[in-house]
């Protein structure tokens, strides 16, 4: 603050035409300045003010009375209050946090210097004066979940009671295979190899980030039109097919029409609005089908479909015959199979999808419990699906948090490595579009974690949404997309007798990708020319993990395992988890695949 001299005030009201020659005037002038912290000119502008609402008051001893009773002190208490509100609502950090806690720890040794032991105090162990420890710094140190405590997320922490209230803890609620008699664990030897790696291999996988958000509507049309071709080539040969007619051109026989399905309006499909849309090679035009003549049949926007028909006017498609899409072989690796002639162990695999928090609260109390289980179940692999900071959190939504969204994920990881370390399991982390420290772009590159040592980084493997892993020579489709939820809200079906999720698992492995919905739903940004590269099937995967909001199941669609193992957490409540117990094995005898997943479970966390 300036210093505050008569002189000062003097050539500031003269500035207003304020003409002051009583020094004592200007002596009470300074000496409220001096009280109330108020510069110069600020004082002289609150006098002109007041002088102004009350009829123009002259400059006296008495009037400043006034004037300080009625404007300034009012001025101080609002100051006053404002202070004292903005301490209590500021938001602490771990620094600030840790400080509050050390001052706590001192006024607890204070007032025990001072106070009578109580009964039973005798049994308490005895601490030296230089090292005190107080219960509070002991709970904090060693718990496993310190580095979870959501006291540096948010303001107002405070854990769920709904989730800590939850029921049914650790109950099966779907089986799959012979689960009679398994043993739910990992192998004995810890030192076991688990051979995990990228199907592709790392040199063509999404590795990391990349330009997105200035596509061209040309090279969306484009991968559509290779996507077109490929599945029509594919259908041809497998239904000895000699060629396709165009959409558009009136004929009087039956013809066969190869296109995309996609709907006449911005609407959801219907019965009535389905249009199917031919590649260049075919005329590359629109016709609307007429569905009435068919028994059975489910489509969807985006399906590459071959129908047969009769189209007279060239207008309408009457539709006779659905060509259901082909599904692309099994992984087979006959030269592994040969060297290892004895079988190894049957493989333990955990699978877990996020949010990992209750919708009420920051607190990480699923995932602790999940890491619990980690550690009593000892699996071979945990597959961890985000999100791991959920964009859709209502304290993240309301922007109620106090650290970094890249700080609380790291600190997140860190934890499910620290608490995992003495299982020894392999780590795969898989990024979800609702990572909001994330690209929110699909296909999604994988997580960095710089701050991993060179221990743990041979631990945890990072891949990309989606991807295809090979585990010990058994196949995994893995994505985090809602691609369940998405699709059912756009498919329509007639006569099939079968329930939906196996229709839409069917239809993603027959039209051979992790996300065939065209267009995407609004949440779903995609890269046409990345999600052609890095988003299809390069073959059908033994192992299907597909995380939705719609109820958790294991089913067996044409010989793929498809796992939705739900979510960790649903709303306030605990969500589910799943574990598999696979064994890669050779073909039978007669020829046929058998599955290597020998069993499944969904259960309650």
């Amino acid at each position: 603050m300036a210093l505050v001299t008569g002189e000062s005030l003097k050539s500031e009201l003269d500035m207003f035409n304020i003409d002051c020659q009583d020094d004592s005037v200007l002596d009470k002038m300074v000496e409220q300045c001096m009280c109330n912290r108020i510069q110069v000119d600020q004082m002289v502008l609150e006098w002109v003010a007041y002088s102004a609402t009350n009829n123009g008051l002259h400059l006296t001893t008495d009037t400043l009375e006034h004037f300080e009773h009625e404007v300034l002190n009012k001025k101080n208490k609002s100051k006053q209050s404002f202070r004292k509100e903005e301490t209590l609502n500021r938001t602490r950090d771990i620094h600030s946090l840790q400080d509050l806690i050390k001052a706590e720890e001192e006024e607890e040794n204070l007032l025990d210097s001072y106070s009578t032991p109580a009964k039973g105090s005798q049994k308490r162990a005895l601490t030296t004066p230089e090292h005190p420890h107080s219960k509070r710094s002991t709970a904090l140190l060693t718990s496993p979940g310190l580095l979870l405590s959501p006291a540096s997320f948010s303001p107002s922490s405070t854990p769920s009671h709904k989730y800590s209230q939850r029921g049914a803890k650790g109950e099966v609620v779907v089986s799959f295979g012979a689960v009679q008699g398994t043993r739910w664990a990992g192998r004995k030897d810890l030192g076991a190899d688990v051979q995990l790696e990228l199907l592709e291999g790392p040199e063509d996988s999404l590795r990391s980030s990349y330009k997105y958000m200035f596509q061209r509507l040309r090279d969306v049309r484009n991968v559509l039109t290779e996507k077109i071709e490929e599945l029509g080539d594919g259908l041809r040969s497998h239904f000895n097919i000699d060629e396709f007619s165009p959409v558009s051109l009136p004929a009087q026989d039956s013809i066969t029409v190869l296109g995309q399905v996609c709907c006449d309006s911005n609407g959801k499909l219907n019965a009535q609005s389905v249009l199917l849309e031919a590649g260049p090679e075919q005329g590359g035009q629109q016709v609307p089908v007429d569905l009435s003549e068919l028994k059975d049949y489910s489509l969807f926007p985006g399906q590459v479909v071959v129908m047969e028909g009769m189209n007279t006017t060239g207008r309408k498609l009457m539709a006779s015959k659905l060509y259901e899409g082909v599904p692309l072989p099994f992984y087979t690796s006959e030269v592994k199979m040969e060297t290892d002639e004895v079988i190894a162990e049957p493989l333990n695999v955990l699978v877990a999808c996020g949010p990992y928090t209750p919708s009420d609260s920051l607190t990480f109390d699923p995932l602790l419990d999940l890491i619990n289980v980690i550690v009593r179940d000892r699996p071979d692999v945990c597959l961890l699906l985000g999100p791991f900071v959920d964009s859709k959190h209502e304290q993240i939504e309301k922007a109620q948090v106090t650290e970094m969204f890249e700080a609380i994920f790291s600190r997140c990881i860190e934890s499910i490595v620290d608490g995992t370390k003495s299982v020894g399991c392999r780590l795969v982390f898989v990024p979800s579009q609702r990572d909001i420290h994330h690209h929110f772009i699909y296909p999604q590159p994988p997580f960095t974690l710089p701050n991993l040592s060179k221990d743990e980084a041979q631990r945890v493997t990072l891949v990309p949404d989606p991807c295809t892993l090979l585990i010990d020579g058994v196949t995994f489709g893995l994505t985090s997309t809602d691609i369940l939820f998405h699709m059912g809200a756009e498919e329509i079906s007639c006569g099939t007798g079968t329930d939906r999720f196996s229709r839409i698992l069917k239809h993603m492995l027959t039209q051979r990708s992790y996300y065939p919905l065209y267009p995407p739903v609004e949440e779903v940004n995609m890269d046409y020319e990345k999600f052609q590269i890095f988003g299809q099937m390069p073959l059908t995967p033994d192992v299907l993990i597909i995380p939705s909001e719609l109820r958790y199941f294991v089913k067996d669609v044409v010989g793929c395992v498809c796992v939705n193992p739900g979510r960790l957490t649903k709303g306030q409540v605990g969500g589910t988890y799943g574990r598999l117990i696979i064994q890669r094995s050779a073909t039978s005898d007669d020829g046929r695949r058998a599955s290597p997943c020998l069993a499944a479970q969904v259960v309650k966390i």
